[in-house]
């Protein structure tokens, strides 16, 4: 990983991340299937990492506390069944949340794994093997950028 792609995601905006993405596959000679599929992944992600990140309640999948967020946390989010585990953990976060208080937006996140085949009403229902697949070549062309 670049220096660079540490500090984009200790400090930056979703869009300064994803904005960096776009330019880095501008530069490189990726397939159109795949460049198409990056931005929105990253974003979907993104959306609710980077608010757990500034709200200091940043987390990795085994539910531990981290102070940072690094390409590699931004990584073991990527895989879809971790991704799928974050929405729920979210959304039921956001159900015992006191209304007064500000709950984390999953609109992107929930609009793109809906679209993505993942049933978000029911937690135990899985969704197709391919989609897995394809999010793991996603993510090894992100991991190719950074």
């Amino acid at each position: 990983m670049k220096k660079e792609s540490y500090e984009l995601f200790k400090s930056a905006t979703v869009e300064e991340i994803t904005s960096q993405l776009a330019k880095e596959l501008q530069t490189r000679n990726e397939s159109a299937f795949w460049a198409s599929r990056v931005v929105p992944f990253s974003e979907a992600i993104l959306s609710v990492l980077v608010v757990l990140r500034d709200k200091k309640k940043l987390f990795n999948p085994e539910g531990v506390m981290v102070e940072e967020l690094t390409p590699e946390l931004f990584f073991r989010w990527s895989d879809f069944v971790s991704l799928k585990s974050l929405a729920f953990k979210i959304q039921r976060s956001n159900r015992a949340t006191d209304e007064s208080k500000t709950n984390i937006d999953l609109s992107k996140l929930a609009s793109y794994l809906s679209a993505n085949g993942v049933n978000l009403e029911n937690e135990q229902l899985d969704f197709p093997i391919s989609t897995y697949n394809l999010h793991q070549g996603v993510s090894n062309v992100i991991k190719s950028l950074l």
